[in-house]
């Protein structure tokens, strides 16, 4: 593994490459730590969704996890990129309250509780587990290790705005995605696993600049959701999403680890999540949910959007990588190094 590993070895990851004139102040500020920073307007401009904005905003949230190589840990609080952070965050949340689905929450609720979970059978993994080949599998473990190698932690945040059942059955499922205290079950750790069985470069954020627009915006998601107070039942509604609808698309994805021979670390992870997850389901419904809503029945309005907004962000990369593989197309901005064959362990 290289430095920036999620096995704790030093390093950060390097800056992105800019995808455009935003994110290139903001990269260039980030590396100087001087220079003009995008206006309001220019960022009102741009497409929300697009990978220049989608890419700023991303750059701008890693400053409150890993940070980046050669950049001050303090600059996470520096009111001018807070200033350009809030214009981002302002135009795609705008964007997306009037994109996403709107229903109270026990129609969103039942939507994903519904099997294939609001999937007609067409979806990425089915995809992949019915024809899914080495390649896709892949591309599709280096786009989601974005959020993977940081797996539950924008949903940390959320942990002190909470209070009674909410609070525990949070922290509950917390304490298993990370580990249940035992550092070799951290599920960033056992993502770095199934990566290295796939032949991956295991490093935190080593990817993202293959990572197309789709895939920064569902990310960047949990993190607007988690860093703000104001949309803590939206961020409810995100993690109530991820965990309802984790067992099916889990042990379908395991499934397809096993049909192209991935190693067992790669057969593990989905495995762990496909039974972790349905007792998660559980939890989040009755006791997240539930418990936030017997104690702020005002917030349901938000836990819906944090619903809708997931599943339309999902499904717009969803679209993404079936329309690019059944082109035969990388789903990327650049296909990945071929694997050694045979891969796995």
């Amino acid at each position: 593994m290289s430095a920036g590993a999620v096995d704790g070895h030093l390093g950060a990851p390097r800056l992105p490459d800019p995808r455009g004139g935003l994110s290139d102040a903001v990269l260039s500020w980030l590396r100087t730590g001087s220079g003009p920073l995008p206006t309001g307007e220019e960022i009102r401009r741009d497409d929300p969704y697009g990978a220049d904005p989608q890419l700023a905003l991303y750059a701008l949230y890693e400053l409150h996890y890993q940070g980046f190589d050669g950049v001050p840990d303090d600059h996470e609080w520096d009111p001018s990129l807070l200033a350009v952070r809030r214009f981002l965050e302002q135009t795609f949340l705008t964007a997306l309250r009037a994109d996403a689905p709107v229903s109270g929450v026990p129609e969103a609720m039942a939507g994903l509780l519904s099997e294939p979970a609001g999937d007609d059978g067409t979806g990425v993994s089915h995809y992949l587990k019915r024809e899914g080949r080495l390649w896709q599998l892949r591309e599709y473990a280096a786009l989601r290790s974005l959020y993977h190698l940081k797996e539950a932690d924008p949903h940390a945040w959320v942990l002190p705005r909470l209070r009674g059942r909410a609070k525990a059955g949070m922290v509950a499922i917390e304490f298993d995605e990370f580990g249940a205290g035992r550092a070799e079950d951290i599920h960033a750790r056992l993502f770095a696993d199934l990566m290295a069985d796939l032949a991956l470069e295991t490093a935190y954020g080593h990817y993202v600049d293959l990572a197309p627009a789709e895939a920064l915006a569902t990310v960047n998601l949990m993190s607007l959701l988690g860093l703000h107070r104001s949309l803590r039942g939206a961020s409810v509604g995100h993690f109530a999403t991820l965990e309802v609808t984790s067992p099916p698309g889990a042990r379908r994805l395991a499934e397809a680890m096993r049909r192209i021979g991935a190693g067992p670390a790669a057969q593990r992870f989905y495995d762990e999540h496909a039974v972790a997850d349905a007792v998660h389901e559980q939890v989040v419904r009755k006791e997240v949910v539930g418990g936030l809503l017997r104690d702020a029945p005002h917030l349901e309005a938000d836990v819906a959007f944090g619903i809708g907004a997931t599943v339309f962000l999902e499904g717009r990369l969803a679209a993404h990588l079936l329309r690019s593989w059944q082109a035969e197309h990388s789903a990327l901005r650049a296909p990945l190094p071929r694997a050694p064959s045979p891969v796995g362990g």
